[in-house]
């Protein structure tokens, strides 16, 4: 029962990269997916009108967009950009270290540029998680990012950070926009829009 919804959920988006059409796609886990729930106003407001189409999955892993886009996910679309954040479930749940987690995303970096070479790819840094800037799984997924950033070339992959957003400056977690520590409300949500606006608008020649 406990994996029904993540079949419905991938049988939609196989069905959503069949009908095409999209200009800007977002990929991800949980942190994505939740643009659908507590982000939904937000989304709404920013990109309702932009063509968007939702590719994150709670729980996700990069191995698991990987899998995603070899069968039937994502791979297929033309958009002109498309926005990625994934990686936290793989420090989170302790599958991967950082430099197994930065490797999973190059690859699926990798295989986008190949799948579709005139997309835009807005590569985000994995957002903080833990409560305080000494947290393991703090330091690790700024570790995973540090080591992924260097990705971006300006022409076709570009990079942004905004993580900081989420942190005080003795860097303790916002609780305020991320109560658990992790997934951002609403109002963690317009942030995250706020932040890359002036990025999108750029490329998506706006």
């Amino acid at each position: 029962m406990g994996e029904a919804w993540w079949k419905d959920r991938h049988d939609r988006c196989v069905a959503q990269t069949k009908q095409g059409g999209h200009e800007l796609i977002f990929i991800g886990d949980s942190i994505t997916q939740g643009w659908e729930g507590g982000g939904k106003a937000t989304w709404d407001k920013y990109y309702g009108s932009r063509k968007a189409a939702n590719y994150g999955f709670s729980g996700d892993r990069t191995e698991h967009v990987l899998w995603r886009m070899e069968n039937g996910e994502i791979v297929g679309e033309k958009p002109k950009v498309a926005v990625m954040m994934i990686g936290t479930n793989n420090i989170g749940h302790g599958s991967s270290d950082a430099a197994a987690t930065a490797l999973g995303v190059k690859t699926i970096v990798g295989k986008l540029r190949t799948a579709m070479p005139a997309t835009k790819i807005l590569l985000l840094g994995i957002f903080p998680r833990g409560a305080t800037a000494t947290d393991k799984m703090r330091m690790d997924v700024a570790s995973a990012t540090a080591q992924f950033s260097s990705l971006a070339d300006g022409k076709n992959v570009f990079f942004l950070d905004i993580g900081r957003a989420y942190v005080s400056k003795d860097g303790d977690m916002w609780k305020g926009l991320m109560p658990d520590l992790l997934h951002p409300n609403p109002a963690g949500y317009e942030v995250w829009a706020k932040a890359m606006e002036p990025t999108l608008k750029n490329l998506l020649g706006e």
